[in-house]
């Protein structure tokens, strides 16, 4: 049985307007319940429209991120993409999927100070189901955008990792196909960005926001699934490209506080001070590694060396000031263990330590003088539950490769 505990969700923020990540290919399944599973689709999996055979998994990872071995959010991020056709006709869109956000949006066309797309940008003009929301209206209030252009709501979106997006929100169709066969379409509230910038690569057509908001993508399309909640299990750092995962909506959950971790046996007090407030920390689909206090993780991260039997690596400028070791194979150990208010959460070594180059595991945890963010990495093989009107999470094992 999974274990429940309470979540926040947003690391993004409304900047003077509105409303990180994992590429989101959304092909949906129908369910008896009335909800739908939509398969995740990573950019160098045969599935994906970028995926390029004469390329190994590591020459595809190096070519989307060039920048691998001095970043080590940019070495991690093996994106999956979540599919939405959006517009009459409809055009296919290859978003973020980020537990992180609320807005959905895409860049549109003319899209002046934006970055490299390789695929077509969606052009509202061409689109007879697409229409600007006015400032006087329900959706624009919303989002509190402040911001209007000849009656138009306008927005300016922005997230911790200081990308950004600015254009129009609209309303437009949304077109999922399932595996079934099935077809599901309904209006929703996007922004058609006409702006936008941050550190997104050429593949990234925009965000499918997943968070709790009103005009997060699962709150709009929850009424008609049946209830505002979603599923998803994350592969593996490194899982073949071929395998695909799932997202499920409809009928089928802020972390709470997070107490603190235990390494092996040896518990780390998340704040030393021993004072623990709930919300603490944000689940996000779309940070690569755990980001905590940087307090907590110097405490942990001296732990954490204590109990490995071997010496990290000091001769290596490209890792910085990470905790690497050189082995062929990931390590044995240590177990951490998160105690979340109610529930523990057991990450092995597949999800505390990362490999950024042959030869070379990493561990997947970072300090920061901000919140703290419980990323993907520490997602993998869990089937999680959000359940946004309880605002509840669930955490069950799973072998993700098989869903």
């Amino acid at each position: 049985m999974a274990s429940s505990v309470i979540v926040m969700f947003h690391p993004c923020f409304l900047v003077a307007s509105i409303l990180s990540n994992y590429f989101i290919g959304l092909l949906a399944t129908a369910a008896s319940n009335g909800g739908f599973t939509v398969e995740l689709i990573r950019p160098d999996s045969p599935k994906s429209p970028f995926y390029n055979a004469n390329k190994t998994f590591t020459g595809r990872l190096n070519k989307y991120y060039p920048n691998a071995l001095q970043s080590r959010v940019l070495a991690y991020k093996g994106q999956h993409l979540m599919k939405v056709s959006i517009g009459t006709p409809p055009v296919d869109i290859y978003g973020i999927a980020d537990t992180g956000s609320d807005l959905v949006w895409t860049q549109c066309v003319p899209c002046d100070g934006c970055y490299n797309q390789i695929s077509p940008m969606f052009d509202p003009l061409m689109s007879s189901t697409y229409s600007d929301f006015y400032c006087e209206s329900e959706q624009c209030r919303i989002i509190n955008t402040g911001t209007c252009s000849q009656n138009t709501c306008t927005y300016t979106y922005a997230c911790a990792d200081s990308s950004i997006t600015r254009g129009v929100l609209a309303q437009e169709k949304v077109t999922m196909t399932s595996n079934s066969g099935q077809t599901v379409s309904l209006d929703i509230a996007l922004g058609c960005g006409h702006n936008n910038s941050g550190i997104f690569n050429d593949h990234e057509m925009g965000i499918i926001g997943l968070g709790g908001g009103s005009v997060s993508f699962v709150s709009q399309i929850g009424s008609t699934f049946g209830s505002k909640s979603f599923s998803h299990c994350l592969l593996p750092f490194g899982t073949d490209p071929s395998i695909a995962t799932k997202i499920s909506f409809g009928n089928g959950s802020e972390v709470v506080g997070d107490e603190g971790i235990s390494v092996g046996d040896t518990y780390v007090l998340f704040n030393s001070l021993g004072m623990v407030s709930k919300g603490n920390m944000f689940l996000d689909s779309g940070t690569p590694p755990t980001i905590v206090p940087q307090d907590f993780y110097d405490r942990l991260a001296v732990e954490v060396q204590k109990q490995i039997a071997m010496n990290p690596i000091r001769d290596d400028p490209d890792l910085g000031t990470q905790i690497c070791y050189r082995t062929k194979s990931n390590l044995d150990g240590p177990i951490l263990t998160v105690h979340f208010e109610g529930a523990n959460v057991q990450l092995k070594p597949m999800h505390t330590f990362i490999s950024p180059k042959d030869g070379v595991y990493c561990f997947a945890m970072q300090g920061s003088n901000g919140g703290g963010i419980y990323g993907k990495f520490a997602q993998a093989n869990f089937l999680i539950g959000f359940d946004m009107e309880t605002m509840m999470l669930s955490f069950m094992p799973t072998d993700c490769t098989k869903q």
